[in-house]
């Protein structure tokens, strides 16, 4: 089962006690997804990516044979992250690579959010080795692609019942920032959500323009939504 959070948070994710990473976010890998729609799973990824590089959250990105087979880190994944290395890997198990293992190490954190492609083996087996290993392992699945549901569906079972806890980006998001009296970040987390976030990002755009009669596309700094 899961370790407890041993710190103060009530068991929920903060900025300070987590890190996050994003594994083979790659063009053939991606080619290989049929559990999500590939648009909305790129969309997905870059809103949980923004979100954590908002909130200063450590990142690790990492990619298996990007030369000989899967191709490069989704451009537009690496342009949130410039000057960030990824961890190139030959192991289809990230945890089997001992750089993927001292980045975990040196970041510190106990809790781990991961968000991948595919679900079935390269987000699935490293999560179990690191729940093996103590550490508390999320699983963002909407930023996950596999190649079929049952694919998805059955690897998420899997790691659920070694102790993961399944997550989705807008909830991982909002759960870096957890209260809107908190203002540090706040226009810059709604613009996520208005380019990233779908009916809700259609809805803050209704609150700014509609409600609070902010000019349109601009931003309103006091809005709660």
């Amino acid at each position: 089962m899961a370790h407890i959070l041993s710190d103060t948070d009530g068991g929920l994710l903060t900025k300070e006690n987590c890190a996050v990473v994003f594994i083979d976010h790659q063009p053939q890998m991606t080619f290989g997804v049929s559990n999500i729609d590939r648009q909305l799973l790129v969309n997905n990824v870059l809103m949980l990516a923004k979100g954590a590089k908002e909130y200063g959250v450590p990142v690790i990105l990492t990619a298996v044979e990007t030369e000989s087979f899967s191709g490069y880190i989704w451009p537009e994944l690496m342009d949130i992250f410039p000057g960030l290395q990824p961890i190139e890997r030959s192991s289809m198990n990230s945890w089997d690579d001992e750089k993927f293992k001292a980045a975990i190490r040196t970041i510190g954190k106990q809790n781990i959010v991961i968000a991948g492609l595919w679900t079935e083996v390269c987000v699935a087996w490293p999560t179990l080795n690191l729940l093996h290993e103590g550490y508390n392992v999320y699983v963002v699945e909407d930023a996950c692609g596999a190649t079929s549901h049952i694919a998805h569906d059955a690897a998420i079972r899997r790691v659920v019942q070694a102790g993961a806890v399944p997550m989705t980006s807008v909830a991982t998001v909002l759960e870096f920032q957890r209260d809107w009296a908190n203002k540090e970040h706040y226009d810059a987390v709604l613009q996520i959500f208005r380019q990233h976030g779908g009916a809700y990002g259609d809805g803050i755009d209704y609150a700014y323009t509609m409600v609070h009669k902010a000019p349109q596309k601009t931003k309103n700094p006091h809005v709660v939504v």
